[in-house]
């Protein structure tokens, strides 16, 4: 359990974390959010700061897998768990397929909702093998585009579903 300081406290509460990958240890105000620790004290700045308060989806990172808001996820509530950020898909110059395929099928017009809809749909994409166009809207679903490009971005995941399905054998 992690101490927390008393209320107008300016005591930093110690956080020790997986993010990407690597153990992290920072100490953090109580109030500091997931992604302000993220973007501010570990400079990955690929979680996007939208609307700050868990309406765009554009801060969307895995939290021990699992697809939360990061804007308005305390950084505190990440202690001792595995962080995930859109940092984490490519390996090296090797893109996650998910990358590749919102390349290919043009599904990134300002880019600004990118990053959420990656982390949301890797999330779907290594829990189904098979996802349906439906599929895909109900895990998109919180993540909002401002440029309205939700066909392509739906054809991005459903293609890049189709060639992870192939590189495990057809499943």
């Amino acid at each position: 359990m992690t101490p927390e300081p008393h209320p107008g406290s300016t005591a930093l509460v110690p956080l020790a974390l997986v993010v990407n990958g690597d153990a992290v240890r920072v100490a953090v105000p109580a109030e500091r959010t997931l992604l302000e620790l993220l973007r501010y004290d570990l400079g990955l700045t690929g979680s996007k700061q939208g609307c700050d308060k868990g309406d765009c989806g554009a801060c969307t990172v895995l939290l021990d897998g699992e697809p939360v808001l990061a804007c308005i996820t305390l950084a505190v509530d990440a202690d001792g768990r595995g962080v995930e950020t859109v940092e984490s898909l490519a390996k090296g110059q090797k893109l996650h397929p998910v990358q590749t395929a919102v390349v290919n099928h043009g599904a990134a017009q300002c880019g600004f909702c990118t990053p959420g809809m990656l982390m949301s749909a890797k999330h779907l994409l290594d829990g189904s093998r098979t996802p349906t166009r439906e599929d895909v809207k109900q895990a998109l679903s919180g993540n909002l585009c401002r440029c309205t490009g939700y066909t392509k971005i739906l054809d991005a995941v459903e293609a890049a579903a189709r060639e992870m399905a192939e590189a495990r054998g057809g499943d």
